[in-house]
Formats: structure tokens, C-alpha cells, sequence
């Protein structure tokens, strides 16, 4: 299966809530009016896409609608369509180093999938030739130590661990010196995700930043992951984080297991935070770089 075919697969929950709505609201009406739009906006708002996105999708359209002077109800899906490519613009996504060596953090809460993403980006990374190294820097669950054992295992990538409780700052300065001794190209950091306490994780990041900035010399990238199941909570979870650090890009995961794919749409354009990576599977092939124009067109592509 291509990579399209996937991404249509993995969209079909969020479709099935979304374009077909759309489309059967579109194709029962006889005249674009405020009615409309409303009813539009709640489809929007309904998707996952959140308030102030929807607002925006449909004063767009309401623009371009009186613009080109639209009274066909059945052309409104496509200029929808068009004003989500404007969103989310033409950059593919990618965590594939521009530069060497490389500190990639991979931030996120606990259960949004960060250890079976820093797993899968691993070993993606090390087909493309690149030396790879590991870093257990989640010392506060001891199974996000062993699980990303299992993944290094699995990738054939060396690891880095300390003991449960360790200070994660210590077990990223030692990636960095273990990087550095085996000529490493890229060591991956693992992080806690503990939002419950914004007071120590904005701490605990300063700490692990500082370190990367005193004994990293080159590329640093900050990838936040989150859990496309839970909608608009993963536009928060992304607020919080960009208050706490730099954010780079952002990989959202479980995208074929929820309905409420939309909110890529809202983190772009509420945060303008690129999304890199998409998870539409349990396979390490699922784990797809992201690609606006094909998502958008899998995201309209009728069931």
C-alpha cells in the first residue's frame, strides 16, 4: 500500500465526520447565506478544528465566496478545501537532519506514544545510514526506560539509561559525551511529560536546554509529540509546551484511530508549529512525514 493510500485509510474516521458532513450539507442546499455558514462552522467546530480556526476557515470563505461572486452551494467544498492548503502551507514535513551532529528532544506527556515514536524515527534514521544513539532521559517511569530499551533493541541502537529516579539532565549530559566518544550522528533525548506540574517540567527542560547549549556544538531540535485522539486537549498540551520551550515541529500520533484529525489544522494555524510527522498505524511505515497537499487532498477525498 502507498503512502496515499495509508494516509486516505488512516483519514477515514476524521473524513467520515468531516468532508462527509460537509459535503451532504453542500449538496442539500440551494443557497450560500448566513444559515449556511453557520451550519458550516458547527461541522467545523464538531471536526475538532476548534473555535477560533473555524471562525477563520469561514471568514475566509465568506471573502473569497463574495470575491469570485459564488452562488453555487456545490463549488464551497472545494474553496473549504483550498483555505486548509492556505493554512497549512506547502513545506513537507521531515526530522530527517539538515546537519550533524544532532540533539533531537522529543517532548510530550506521558501515553501520547513519545517512546514508540522515538523508537520508529530510530530506526528510520538509521536505514537512511545515519549513526544513532538513544538517551533515557524519562528517569520518573521506569517502563519508558525498558520500553525504549526494547525499541533500541529492536533498531539496533545503542542506548543511554541511568536508574529510575536519575536526574534526566545527568543521562542527557552522558549522551552527549557517549555522542561525541562514538562519533554519533544524531542522539535522540526521551523527556518526562509531567503537565500536571508546569513548575518542574519548565525546570527540568531549562536544565536539559542548558546542558544541550554547554556541551552540544551543532544542530538542537525540540519535537513535540501528541495524541491526535485527544482533539482540542493536544492544542493546549502544544500552548503549554511552546510556553515552557522552543518547539520546532510537532509529531502527532494515533491519527488512523480517531475522528478528530482536524486539530493538525488548528495547531498550524492557532500556533504555527509545523507538524513533521504522522502516525497513521502501529507499523514503523506508518510513521509518515507529513505532507500537507496530501493530506488535504486524503482529508477531501469523499468515502
Amino acid at each position: 500500500m502507498g503512502v496515499f493510500d495509508k494516509l486516505i485509510n488512516g483519514l477515514f474516521k476524521t473524513r467520515t465526520g468531516f468532508t462527509s458532513k460537509l459535503s451532504a450539507l453542500l449538496r442539500g442546499s440551494m443557497i450560500i447565506d448566513d444559515d449556511l455558514y453557520d451550519e458550516l462552522e458547527e461541522i467545523l467546530i464538531s471536526s475538532d478544528i476548534g473555535v477560533s480556526t473555524s471562525l477563520y476557515i469561514i471568514e475566509r470563505l465568506k471573502e473569497k465566496i463574495k470575491e469570485d461572486k459564488v452562488k453555487d452551494p456545490g463549488l464551497v467544498l472545494e474553496y473549504i478545501k483550498n483555505i486548509v492548503l492556505e493554512i497549512l502551507g506547502e513545506d513537507k514535513g521531515s526530522v530527517i537532519p539538515e546537519e550533524t551532529p544532532e540533539v533531537m528532544l522529543i517532548i510530550g506527556v506521558n501515553g501520547v506514544g513519545k517512546t514508540t515514536t522515538i523508537g520508529k524515527i530510530a530506526s528510520k534514521l538509521k536505514e537512511c545510514g545515519f549513526k544513532v544513539l538513544l538517551a533515557a532521559g524519562d528517569t520518573f517511569r521506569a517502563a519508558a526506560i525498558e520500553q525504549l530499551e526494547i525499541w533500541g533493541e529492536r533498531a539496533g541502537v545503542p542506548i543511554v539509561r541511568h536508574q529510575e529516579g536519575s536526574d534526566p539532565a545527568a543521562v542527557i549530559y552522558d549522551g552527549i559525551m557517549a555522542a561525541k566518544a562514538r562519533n554519533i550522528d544524531v542522539l535522540i533525548c526521551d523527556t518526562a511529560g509531567r503537565l500536571h506540574n508546569k513548575k518542574n517540567l519548565m525546570e527540568e527542560l531549562k536544565k536539559i536546554n542548558k546542558v544541550i547549549e554547554n556541551e552540544h556544538q551543532g544542530s538542537k531540535k525540540t519535537y513535540l509529540v501528541l495524541d491526535a485522539c485527544t482533539g482540542q486537549n493536544a492544542v493546549l498540551q502544544a500552548k503549554d509546551f511552546s510556553e515552557v520551550t522552543k518547539i520546532d515541529g510537532v509529531i502527532l500520533t494515533k491519527l488512523d484511530g480517531t475522528a478528530k484529525g482536524g486539530i493538525i489544522i488548528s495547531i498550524k494555524q492557532q500556533l504555527d508549529i509545523p507538524v513533521k510527522l504522522i502516525g497513521v498505524g502501529e507499523g514503523i511505515e506508518d510513521l509518515q512525514e507529513f505532507d500537507p497537499k496530501l493530506f488535504t487532498e486524503a482529508l477531501f477525498k469523499e468515502n
